[in-house]
C-alpha cells in the first residue's frame, strides 16, 4: 500500500470543456502533490482559466474526472461529491485567491471579521480566539494589527490582496487556486506579495495552482509549469527547464517575449 504522500493530492484524467463547437480545454492530465505548485499559463484565450474553473469544482466537465484526496487518505471524484461536500471543501482544504480581492473579501465588514468568517465556517466560536487568530494571520501578511477593525474599502490594492491570502489561509488548507494573483497591482507591490507567497507556500507546505499570463510570476512561484495553447497543454515540466530551455515554438515566443534576455 502506498504512503499518503506518495498518493497524488489532485488528478486530472482527461479533462476537457466544449461550449458547442468551441473548446475551451481538452485532453488535460496531470498529478499535483502535497507541497508542489503548478503553474499554468498561456496568452489570453489559451484556456488556462477555464482549466481553473474545472479543477476548482466550478465548471463541471464536458469529459474527463478530478479526483481528490481526502484528508483520511481515501479519494474522491470532485463531481461524485454533492454540493454541500465542495463546499465544506471550499471551506476547509481549498483556497481560492482571485485577481479582483473584491471578489474573495466582504468588503462591508472588518478585516479582522474577513479572516474570522473562514473559521466560524468550520466551526470556530470563542470571539477571543477568532480575533487572535485573525490578528495573527494579519500580522503574516504584513498588515499591521491596528487596521484589524477598518474594512477592506480603506485598504490599498496590494493590502486587499494580502488580506484575501489571510482569509483563505486561516483554516489551514492543502490546496490553493490562484487566478492572476498580482494582476492589476504595480511593479513593487508585485514583487512584495510574490515573496510573501512563496514564503507562506513554502511554510505551510501547501499545493497551489497558479494561472498567471507573466512568466516571471511563473519562475518566481512554480515548481513545474504547463503551457496552454488553443485548450491544449502544449509543453508541461520543471519550471527552469521549460523557461531556460522551451522546446516548442509557441514556448519559445512567450519566453522571448516576456522573459528578459
Amino acid at each position: 500500500m502506498m504512503a499518503s504522500d506518495e498518493i497524488p493530492l489532485l488528478a486530472a484524467n482527461g479533462l476537457a470543456k466544449y461550449y458547442g463547437r468551441r473548446v475551451g480545454c481538452a485532453d488535460i492530465s496531470f498529478d499535483l502533490y502535497q507541497g508542489e505548485v503548478l503553474a499554468i499559463v498561456g496568452e489570453s484565450g489559451s484556456g488556462k482559466s477555464t482549466l481553473l474553473q474545472l479543477l476548482s469544482g466550478q465548471l463541471r466537465p464536458s469529459a474527463g474526472d478530478i479526483r481528490y484526496r481526502l484528508r483520511d487518505g481515501s479519494t474522491a471524484d470532485v463531481w461524485d461529491m454533492s454540493e454541500p461536500m465542495r463546499r465544506l471543501l471550499f471551506r476547509t482544504d481549498w483556497g481560492y485567491v482571485h485577481q479582483d480581492a473584491q471578489l474573495g473579501l466582504r468588503m462591508g465588514i472588518s478585516a479582522g471579521g474577513n479572516v474570522g468568517e473562514r473559521l466560524m465556517a468550520v466551526g470556530a466560536r470563542n470571539y477571543g480566539a477568532i480575533r487572535a487568530a485573525a490578528t495573527d494571520w494579519l500580522s503574516r501578511v504584513e498588515i499591521d494589527e491596528s487596521r484589524i477593525d477598518d474594512t477592506p474599502r480603506t485598504y490599498s490594492g496590494g493590502m486587499r490582496q494580502r488580506l484575501q491570502i489571510a482569509r483563505n489561509l486561516v483554516t489551514a488548507p492543502r490546496l490553493v487556486f490562484m487566478d492572476e494573483p498580482t494582476g492589476g497591482l504595480d511593479v513593487s507591490v508585485q514583487a512584495r506579495l510574490l515573496d510573501l507567497l512563496r514564503r507562506l507556500v513554502a511554510d505551510l507546505n501547501i499545493a497551489v495552482i497558479v494561472v498567471t499570463h507573466d512568466l516571471a510570476v511563473a519562475r518566481l512561484l512554480s515548481t513545474r509549469i504547463m503551457v496552454m495553447k488553443a485548450g491544449a497543454v502544449i509543453e508541461a515540466g520543471l519550471t527552469d527547464q521549460v523557461l531556460d530551455d522551451p522546446r516548442e515554438p509557441y514556448t519559445q515566443l512567450l519566453v522571448s517575449s516576456i522573459l528578459p534576455t
